[in-house]
């Protein structure tokens, strides 16, 4: 047997697998899906024809067919609403209402080891395609309106924006967003799901592997709480002594800063550069004067500490300008990171080798029994 190896707590830049899905290169501020950038892609690509590359490795040959494709697997039946009508209250959180349809879904999955690739291809289009109408149906029965049925005809952004506010809206800036955020290197809810995957469990298993990661505030939940921050400024006069209190408690400003960035964050300038763009409302005006407000404030109380926007802090914003509630902001996120997670899972299943670390103990000497 090899001797382990002890690495950085957290795996902080371990290598522990190849990928041919993407990476983020933090020094480069850049990052990519596949051998595309992906900030490009999102400027110029639908979000189906990103879905089919993190997939199947190219665009599609035929988009109307991907379209319609997926567009028919977003559509659920009767007693997955019915399910959703029995477990949502006024505080229920979709992503929790998720959790519980999606399980559903799956409830005849078989393994992903024992399923040939095909089907494991349908698995993955299923999973990512339901989500987000289990998200808007959650929604909109926690605030006792109406489940809009989903249009196998629209194009997936369109659809979920429309399923989840009553209008496709601006579904053109809200498809930037989410093209954006599909994937981002070996996360902790990708590789959550890649380790349940890695044991030749079922895509259902494996999606809810990655979204009970997803689900902590150190990970999918920042959005909300950066928008928050800038309630909390109001006056961005008052930034500087908002960042300085927050520094001296030692509290993290959210908004600012990456494990992975080391520069500005690419997608956070993308977000930032749409919004302005389309909107010239108070809040967009708030947010890039409280954005500079928070840096210079952070290089003058801690000098050669630079901390830049990340996506979040524009994520909100955007999400909050095309007519999403707060509590939407983090499902919304998981429409799009479903698509990653599940692009990961058919890599990590095709290789067929189960992630199996140790831990070093720690605790008291043990005594073998006689």
């Amino acid at each position: 047997m090899n001797a382990p190896i002890t690495v950085p707590r957290g795996l902080k830049n371990v290598i522990v697998t190849d990928t041919e899905i993407g990476d983020v290169r933090g020094e480069e501020g850049f990052y990519h899906y596949r051998q595309y950038d992906a900030t490009h892609l999102a400027r110029t690509r639908t979000f189906e024809d990103v879905w089919h590359l993190m997939v199947f490795g190219d665009f599609p040959q035929t988009p109307d067919d991907f379209r319609r494709r997926v567009g028919g697997l977003r559509v659920i039946d009767g007693r997955t609403v019915d399910l959703l009508r029995s477990v949502v209250t006024p505080s229920t959180e979709p992503l929790a209402a998720l959790r519980v349809a999606l399980a559903a879904l799956g409830v005849a999955d078989r393994p992903l080891f024992d399923l040939p690739e095909s089907e494991r291809v349908d698995a993955a289009l299923r999973a990512a395609a339901a989500t987000p109408t289990i998200i808007a149906a959650a929604h909109r029965l926690a605030r006792g309106l109406d489940v809009l049925d989903a249009d196998p005809t629209a194009d997936h952004v369109s659809d979920y924006l429309r399923m989840a506010t009553g209008s496709a809206g601006d579904s053109d800036v809200l498809r930037t967003y989410l093209i954006t955020t599909i994937d981002h290197g070996f996360n902790a809810s990708t590789f959550a799901g890649r380790v349940v995957a890695s044991t030749g469990s079922d895509m259902t298993s494996s999606v809810l592997g990655a979204l009970g990661a997803f689900l902590g505030p150190l990970h999918g939940g920042a959005p909300g709480r950066a928008l928050a921050a800038l309630d909390d400024i109001g006056d961005p006069a008052n930034t500087r002594e908002w960042v300085r209190r927050r520094i001296e408690s030692g509290e993290v400003i959210m908004g600012f800063g990456h494990a992975v960035y080391r520069t500005n964050d690419p997608r956070a300038e993308l977000l930032k550069s749409v919004v302005v763009q389309r909107y010239d409302s108070p809040l967009v005006r708030q947010a890039t004067t409280v954005e500079a407000e928070i840096e210079a404030a952070i290089n003058e109380l801690k000098p050669g500490r630079r901390l830049y926007a990340n996506v979040e802090f524009y994520a909100g914003v955007l999400m909050s300008e095309v007519g999403l509630p707060p509590e939407m902001f983090t499902p919304t996120f998981a429409t799009a990171r479903v698509v990653g997670w599940t692009a990961n899972i058919l890599e990590q299943a095709a290789e067929g080798k189960i992630i199996r670390p140790v831990a070093r103990y720690v605790g008291p000497e043990p005594v073998k029994a006689r």
